[in-house]
């Protein structure tokens, strides 16, 4: 016997509730499912000035990815007023009294993405790539920003439209940008996890939340899910380097090291889900490297740095300080930083415009990763080459060799070191500046005696 027509209709209407139900907890993990082609070669980049040339598109084109990801300032959204140390507005020294960046208008950054959207490389590589991303704090909307950030939710929406993010996608109604994508056929999937990690931030010196307990709760259900042969996290700060330890305090980059609390649990997340093949990629900091850690989760997490497709910090100084800049990344301390001989500098950094380069080469067996920081020409400025089986759990941590230091490298981080190595480039900039000044009273007293 039938039911009568009125519970029908209730049965069905409240059964297509659940399924909308179910559709809105997913969040925006729906975006780029069910996409079954083979993905075997993966760009990705960050720091583009719209108003810079931007010739890499060329190389990237070349390399010729499935996919490509933005980590974040894919514009330079927010105003940078010149550096002033006198003067009536001073953007800089202990006197400053007005903001060095300020934020654009909408019109002023929708005018900006369009002017990076329609770049004739940038148009090339759309065609044949889907192109995926999250942002950082210029795209975001103001230098250095998290949640206090008055103008998210605009910049929210003129992100995903640059990012051709569909009208009905649930990334549009949720607290920020984060997003995953699964690639290619069983057997061969890719995941992609993308990060924000500015929407919810706390301030840099508070060792707070980076994520926001929404965004944990959804990660945890993404690193808990199905598994992947590989899970690419995209994060636009560094995640395994900490820079910041070792050139403090003469200035400090922005890091999950700022956040030991954050990167802790996050470490902490990967090794409980008993996930393999998981690691990172980031931008920022406008140079590129690769590191490792060791002794987070049972097997090494790689975290590729590629920074910036326009903007360097060989760029951003004359010429003739180049060699300076490349000597100062030598000496910064590092216990992360992968050194080989397949690096272009010594230092294994890269300062000069470059993306990222991820090839998965599925018919080796075991399968192999070649990963890779490329120049504006597309050549590998720094490169490893990975077993798929070496990011894989087993029992017992890694052990790694003791170095001369007396630390261990990928294992102990940057912050352990002894205080004579964590400090030596201040120690050296202050000797430096105290030699010149003594050198110049000497210089001045000389002078005052043949005076007299």
């Amino acid at each position: 016997m039938k039911p009568p027509m009125s519970e029908r209709r209730w049965a069905r209407w409240a059964w297509g509730w659940a399924v909308v139900g179910s559709l809105i907890s997913l969040g925006a993990s729906v975006t780029g499912a069910g996409d079954e082609r083979v993905v075997s070669r993966i760009a990705f980049g960050s720091c583009a000035n719209q108003s810079a040339p931007q010739p890499i598109w060329d190389a990237i084109v070349k390399f010729d990815p499935q996919v490509f990801i933005w980590l974040g300032d894919n514009i330079y959204g927010d105003i940078r007023r010149p550096l002033q140390l006198f003067g009536k507005e001073r953007t800089t020294g202990p006197w400053k009294n007005v903001p060095r960046f300020v934020p654009s208008s909408e019109q002023e950054m929708e005018s900006r993405y369009t002017r990076a959207k329609t770049n004739p490389g940038y148009s090339r590589l759309r065609q044949n790539a889907k192109v995926i991303g999250t942002w950082d704090d210029h795209d975001y909307g103001l230098n250095d920003a998290g949640k206090e950030f008055g103008g998210k939710i605009t910049n929210q929406r003129l992100l995903l439209d640059f990012l051709d993010e569909p009208k009905d996608s649930p990334r549009r109604n949720q607290a920020g940008v984060y997003a995953s994508y699964t690639f290619g056929p069983v057997g061969k999937q890719v995941k992609v996890i993308l990060l924000d990690t500015r929407y919810h931030r706390d301030p840099l010196s508070s060792d707070g939340s980076i994520l926001g307990s929404e965004q944990w709760t959804w990660l945890e259900k993404e690193l808990m899910g199905p598994a992947t042969e590989l899970t690419i996290i995209g994060s636009s700060i560094q995640v395994v380097s900490n820079h910041s330890a070792a050139t403090g305090p003469m200035f400090y980059l922005e890091a999950w090291g700022r956040f030991p609390k954050e990167m802790d649990r996050l470490f902490k997340l990967i090794a409980e889900s008993k996930r393999d093949g998981v690691f990172f990629i980031s931008g920022d900091v406008h140079f590129g490297e690769i590191a490792r850690y060791d002794c987070g989760v049972g097997y090494p997490l790689f975290d590729i740095t590629s920074s910036g497709l326009t903007q360097s910090v060989e760029k951003a100084v004359p010429p003739p300080l180049n060699m300076v800049l490349r000597f100062v990344a030598w000496l910064t301390p590092s216990t992360m930083r992968v050194m080989s001989r397949n690096c272009r500098f010594r230092s294994c950094t890269y300062g000069l415009p470059n993306f990222g380069a991820i090839e998965i080469q599925w018919g080796e067996n075991p399968v192999k990763l070649i990963i890779q920081v490329r120049d504006t020409d597309g050549h590998p400025v720094t490169s490893a080459n990975v077993s798929l089986s070496e990011l894989r759990a087993y029992n017992g941590k890694l052990v790694a060799a003791d170095t001369a230091g007396g630390y261990k490298r990928h294992c102990s981080l940057e912050v352990t070191l002894p205080w004579i190595i964590r400090y030596r480039l201040a120690i050296l900039f202050y000797c430096a500046v105290a030699g010149k000044n003594i050198i110049m009273l000497r210089r001045s007293s000389t002078r005052i005696e043949f005076c007299c």
